[in-house]
């Protein structure tokens, strides 16, 4: 059966590392040895089944093998879970009391021991295929993913199979050639029939085929069908490894990229300048034959390369892009490929080498995310399969992996675990309900401390282009390596929160010197013009933006500034000032003032922000007025403050809620799910940015109707159900955030007892 480990080392692994000794890590495994109860099982088949029968409607998984698995230990949390209809006349205190206490019981009943609350990362439907291609290739798959893994693997593949037979970028999203392509490849790989899966195979290849086939794979697609050997290194464009050679005073150095875009185009360069390709084998010929509409050895590669399906192409490449691809395939590359030219190729494809071991190192092999870390391993087994890396590297894996009902997925990092935590401990704290509390601050507290990162990365962060880490948080755990400004901040907010509450409560306070070190990251993050970008400095120009070879993404050459990461870079500051006014007291004023300069001035013409971490308007939104109202703003005096309130009251549904779709991120105008929809998290972030700008004190009638929403979609054990996706990157990949659906209507409910109901 499957077990869920939490905070676990595996004593029978020799090649894992850790900063923390595993704190906050997750991860499944299947035990043979091991059996469940008859009524176990049977839970677990009809969650299955359910999630089968309404796949096409429903898309995104509940997390119940893992409810169903805590169940054995805390009975409470597996009743009947129907959503209660009752339409209350009046919203009491007594009736928001008795919701949050049986949202709390429910919640503290998921938290692992060391503090965090595990969960589901997953949604974009490229990462596995990734992982099965290199693994074949380095003929891993047996050995990593044994036949159970296979066959949850495969579920969760055809549970997302779209109707027409393709696979979206997304859970949620329409058919692409990416992900159509590469699922198909994957399932091959797998040992599935070229018409197997009840039709599901032949299916996903006629939609491939009447879609112009495989030379429509947007890029990200093309290299990794070329590692295959079912495309030709010809027909992609150029990604030639001497860019890490260049100067870095240039500013289309990869070294002043995003840096989940050069983490990911390193690997990338690799592989393209070795024109690596795995073994031959019969499958390969066949798909070969499979995937195209001539035959494989008529192709034009010269016109494959800038191919790409109108349903994938979000972001079409300007003519300058296409003119200096051609230029570099026709004139640079014949060059680099020829003595004495090809030694400059062997040192840029060292230097490579060298930042992915780096990489490796410094993440204990877990890398930033999903795509580059099963690249970098890819990379380190051609450089040597024997390494030590290697085993590293295969270690790791099983911490991207997730189950649910829908089968197995591959999550976009090691999980989502300290966000979640720092914003549950603000939820939680905000019900002013200590008898409630238990020992969830307690623990809470234990994993924010044990997650700040105590030290930089090694050796020169200049050389390597990397930012300061000393007390900063990753998204997930400290062994991911990698500070984020939004994380930090939230972090310290979280941590200066819990010192105020009693020992007993909230354990002991974090050290000041360590708060003060978060301060200092933080306050080094600022850009000139008052903004935070994700995880460093903006290093390049948005026009670099011109050079995006993605097609599939957007906004990923540079890290941009966010409305997210500069609010709350102003809320942990304003947090920390309150406590400790003396330190760096005129910097932190400074670096406010221009945050709160920077929100204004990005706010759209009618009051709403573009959220870019969460689905979209009513999330940027939430963080604009929370950012501004932190930083001295008001209703009353601030003109950013009223539009923004404006924005979200004209968007509130006839039902009470909220209830925005992924379209928005994805089109950049605010979509409504369906008529009348609320969702759940929408509608809490909704009711919190309300709330801080004063709308109780104005007209609580909105509020009340927001809250009754929330109270009504509880279900009977304080539950809350799952609805679509809320999370989002790139302005056009989503991915899920599955402990929301707890944390956000505890956090609004929380806000509406105390700031609305009670005097």
């Amino acid at each position: 059966m499957w077990i869920l480990k939490l905070s676990e080392e595996d004593d029978s692994d020799p090649f894992l590392t850790s900063f923390n000794n595993h704190v906050g890590r997750q991860f499944w495994e299947f035990d043979p040895l091991m059996t469940s109860s008859p009524e176990e099982r049977a839970l677990i088949e009809k969650a299955r089944a359910d999630f089968r029968n309404s796949r096409h409607k429903i898309k995104h998984s509940s997390d119940l093998l893992m409810r169903i698995q805590l169940a054995k230990e805390n009975p409470c949390i597996i009743e009947k879970v129907a959503i209660s209809e009752e339409e209350e006349e009046e919203i009491t205190e007594e009736k928001v009391v008795k919701a949050l206490q049986k949202a709390l019981r429910f919640y503290s009943n998921l938290q692992a021991e060391d503090g965090h609350w595990a969960g589901d990362y997953g949604g974009p439907l490229f990462f596995l295929p990734g992982l099965i291609i290199a693994l074949s290739i380095m003929d891993a798959l047996k050995t990593i993913l044994p036949d159970e893994h296979k066959k949850e693997i495969c579920r969760y593949l055809y549970n997302h199979q779209n109707l027409d037979g393709g696979w979206g970028l997304h859970i949620e999203g329409g058919s692409s050639m990416f992900c159509t392509v590469l699922n198909y490849v994957g399932l091959r790989l797998l040992g599935k029939e070229m018409n197997g899966g009840d039709g599901a195979m032949h299916k996903a290849r006629t939609w491939i085929l009447d879609h112009g086939g495989a030379t429509y794979t947007p890029s990200w697609g093309k290299c990794w069908l070329s590692v295959v050997g079912v495309y030709e290194w010809e027909g992609n464009n150029p990604l030639p490894p001497e860019m890490w050679l260049l100067p870095y005073f240039l500013p289309i150095h990869p070294g002043r990229m995003w840096c989940h875009t050069r983490m990911v185009y390193l690997p990338m360069s690799y592989l393209y300048g070795k024109r690596f390709v795995g073994p031959i084998n019969g499958i390969v010929l066949s798909l070969r034959k499979e995937l195209y509409t001539r035959d494989y050895h008529h192709i034009d590669w010269n016109l494959a390369r800038n191919q790409c399906s109108k349903e994938d192409l979000f972001f079409p490449h300007p003519l300058v892009q296409d003119i200096i691809w051609k230029c570099l395939h026709k004139f640079a590359e014949p060059i680099l490929l020829q003595w004495p030219f090809s030694k400059i190729r062997s040192r840029a494809l060292s230097t490579v080498m060298k930042h992915m071991e780096y990489e490796d190192v410094n993440t204990n092999y877990l890398c930033i995310g999903a795509v580059n870390k099963v690249l970098n391993m890819l990379c380190c087994w051609i450089h040597d399969p024997n390494s030590i890396a290697v085993k590293r590297h295969l270690s790791r894996i099983k911490d991207y992996l997730w189950i649910a009902e829908d089968g197995m997925k591959m999550n976009g990092y090691n999980g989502s675990q300290l966000w979640d935590v720092v914003l549950a401990v603000q939820a939680i704290v905000g019900t002013n309900l200590p008898q409630e509390y238990g020992l969830m601050l307690k623990r809470a507290h234990h994993f924010i401390k044990m997650s700040q990162m105590q030290k930089d990365s090694s050796g020169d962060l200049r050389f390597w282009y990397r930012h300061g880490s000393k007390g900063g948080w990753s998204f997930s755990t400290a062994d991911q390596g990698w500070p984020v400004s939004d994380c930090t901040a939230e972090g310290l907010k979280a941590a200066i929160m819990l010192s105020e509450l009693p020992p007993e409560i909230a354990g002991q306070p974090l050290e000041r010197y360590k708060l003060y070190d978060s301060v200092d990251l933080i306050l080094s993050l600022q850009n000139s013009n008052g903004g935070f970008a994700s995880y460093e400095l903006t290093r390049s120009y948005a026009w670099l933006e011109m050079i995006n070879p993605s097609e599939t993404f957007g906004d990923i050459v540079i890290d941009y500034q966010y409305v997210e990461c500069t609010s709350a870079a102003i809320q942990g500051l304003k947090q920390f000032e309150k406590l400790y006014p003396d330190y760096r007291r005129k910097d932190i004023k400074a670096c406010i003032d221009k945050a709160v300069d920077f929100i204004e001035s990005i706010q759209l013409p009618d009051g709403s922000w573009y959220g870019s971490w969460g689905i979209c308007y009513t999330y940027g939104t939430w963080f604009g007025i929370s950012g501004l109202v932190k930083g001295g703003k008001t209703y009353e005096n601030s003109f950013s403050v009223r539009k923004g309130c404006e924005f979200l009251l004209s968007r509130q549904l006839p039902s009470g809620g909220w209830g925005e779709s992924y379209l928005s991120s994805q089109d950049k105008v605010y979509t409504n799910i369906g008529k009348d929809i609320s969702h759940i998290v929408n509608t809490g972030w909704a009711m919190l940015a309300l709330i801080e700008a004063g709308q109780g004190d104005r007209d609580s009638g909105p509020l009340h109707r927001a809250a009754k929403v929330l109270i009504n979609s509880q279900m009977e054990n304080g539950d809350y159900p799952q609805q679509e996706i809320v999370g989002v990157f790139n302005k056009n990949c989503m991915i899920s955030y599955s402990g929301y659906r707890n944390i956000f209507p505890i956090w609004a409910l929380g806000a509406y007892l105390n700031k609305v109901l009670k005097p």
